[in-house]
């Protein structure tokens, strides 16, 4: 659904599209900042293709008027239609999600195939959100990573845009949920030396004018920018700011504990963002990321929003559950591209099926089925699937404290928990895939089916073995699904 006009971070801007209706390509637009970008444009009068990895007839009622194609830029081919007549493209995509070993082999390749394929297509911009931070200096995978990209699609025939920006404070970021679920859960806090390191944190409210503002300033093509917001803090301070916003006190120490590894295991530990991503995210902390110029103030002309002002108007967007988009959107574990459950060729080797028969309507059915997971739980024999969360954690897994992006309404691919929507049919099915590690692939199927006058509510746990180790894994975890399974149809039939 496009956000209503107040909703609108452009609203403000004094820029204005081109009278000409050019077709602006959105990469990554299911992603954390893609997904906002797209709303955005649109309300604009641009005409906007949204990229995305593979199709979902959800995407037209999220953004009504886009063009939606689906591609990767880790397959050439598709990006060829994908970059059809497009004049402008924002480049949205890495691959953070792999972690820390594989996301700059992957970034890089995916830059150097879109760069080929815009130079075969004749876009004349791309417009590419990096990281801030001194090229010059000993980088960190993640900046030094996003500093490559930067130079690959620079090299192509169309004029780069790019702006650096550091950690983007908003609902649903990574950097974000990090910083609150710390400042909320650890009243004392062991900071590391490199928690004193200088960081200029932006808004999403911010970071979005600023890409839409370089769209429509003719003088900023082909430059580099540094953006950020009002303030220039240490994360230690950043830590202390979002805590007072919550209404906590937090006291912190100097730990003689510095080893990133270490503390971004302990932190995946404690928020809902995983091992690889605060892997990532943490190993940049010890580079000072500060702008060293401000010339897309005089460009884009506005008054950034502060650090607790970005964090308070994070909190309000929480506390209202109208959280647009969230880090969790993109996430993808290596598994994910083995095929949706209606892709395999046979039904999966193994099935457990749990049903019950009630007088309630599908609508009030479905409806406790769609609140299942976050904060609301399980509904029944919660302390079991946090067990399972926390052993999926360990092993440096998404786990049960992914939640979700909004507590009353769910959309194709959000996540929940440790897993995701695959096939969400209102009053009648919600299909969730598993993301947690395992040796094999797993979904959890909710059914309504009308018998009579009144309705079945199923739940049947589908499960394709991978190897031996998948077999036995199957097996252990067998005696546990009538427990489960059953007091959770029970479960949802009683508070319909």
């Amino acid at each position: 659904m496009s956000p209503e006009p107040q909703d609108l971070y452009c609203a403000g801007l004094t820029s204005l599209p081109p009278p000409e209706k050019r077709r602006v390509l959105v990469t990554g637009a299911t992603g954390y900042v893609g997904g906002r970008l797209v709303p955005e444009l649109l309300a604009r009068g641009y005409r906007v293709r949204a990229m995305v990895r593979a199709a979902c007839p959800e995407y037209a009622g999220r953004w009504p008027g886009a063009e939606i194609v689906v591609a990767d830029a880790l397959e050439p081919d598709g990006l060829v239609r994908a970059l059809a007549d497009v004049h402008t493209a924002f480049y949205l995509i890495h691959s953070l999600h792999l972690g820390p070993k594989a996301f700059e082999e992957k970034d890089l390749q995916a830059a150097a195939n879109f760069r080929a394929a815009a130079d075969g297509s004749g876009v004349e911009r791309i417009i590419y959100i990096g990281a801030l931070g001194d090229v010059a200096g000993d980088l960190s995978p993640h900046l030094r990573s996003r500093a490559m990209v930067a130079e690959e699609l620079a090299k192509g025939c169309a004029a780069t845009t790019a702006l650096r920006a550091a950690l983007i404070i908003g609902s649903g970021s990574a950097s974000y949920e990090i910083i609150r679920h710390l400042s909320e859960r650890v009243p004392v806090m062991p900071l590391p030396w490199w928690a004193e390191t200088r960081c200029q944190p932006i808004s999403m409210r911010d970071t979005i004018r600023y890409l839409v503002g370089v769209l429509e300033v003719p003088e900023s093509t082909g430059r580099t920018f540094d953006i950020g917001g009002a303030d220039v803090l240490t994360y230690g301070s950043m830590l202390r700011i979002c805590a007072e916003v919550l209404g906590r006190r937090l006291r912190s120490f100097r730990s003689p504990v510095s080893s990133i590894p270490l503390v971004a295991y302990v932190v995946s530990l404690l928020t809902p963002v995983p091992a690889p991503i605060t892997m990532s995210l943490l190993r940049g902390a010890a580079n000072e990321v500060v702008c060293r110029e401000h010339e897309i103030r005089r460009l884009v002309p506005f008054d950034p929003l502060t650090y607790r002002e970005a964090v308070e108007r994070a909190v309000r967007v929480e506390k209202a559950d109208t959280v647009r988009t969230r880090w969790a959107d993109a996430y993808r574990p290596a598994h994910a591209g083995a095929g949706t459950l209606t892709d395999l060729a046979e039904p999966p080797r193994y099935v457990a099926l749990r049903s019950i028969l009630t007088t309630k309507s599908a609508c009030s059915l479905f409806a406790s089925v769609t609140r299942i997971g976050g904060r609301e739980g399980w509904f029944n024999t919660n302390w079991l699937w946090r067990i399972r969360g926390a052993f999926d954690r360990a092993f440096f897994g998404v786990g049960l404290s992914r939640g979700r992006r909004s507590a009353s309404s769910l959309r194709t691919g959000d996540a929940i928990d440790f897993w995701r929507v695959e096939e969400l049919v209102p009053d009648r099915r919600l299909l969730l895939r598993s993301e947690m590690k395992m040796p094999g692939q797993a979904w959890l199927d909710f059914r309504i089916d009308p018998e009579g006058n009144r309705n079945r509510l199923s739940v049947q746990a589908w499960y394709e073995p991978g190897g031996v180790l998948g077999h036995v894994y199957w097996y252990v975890f067998l005696p546990f699904h009538h427990f489960i399974f059953q007091n959770l149809v029970g479960e949802i039939s009683r508070r319909s």
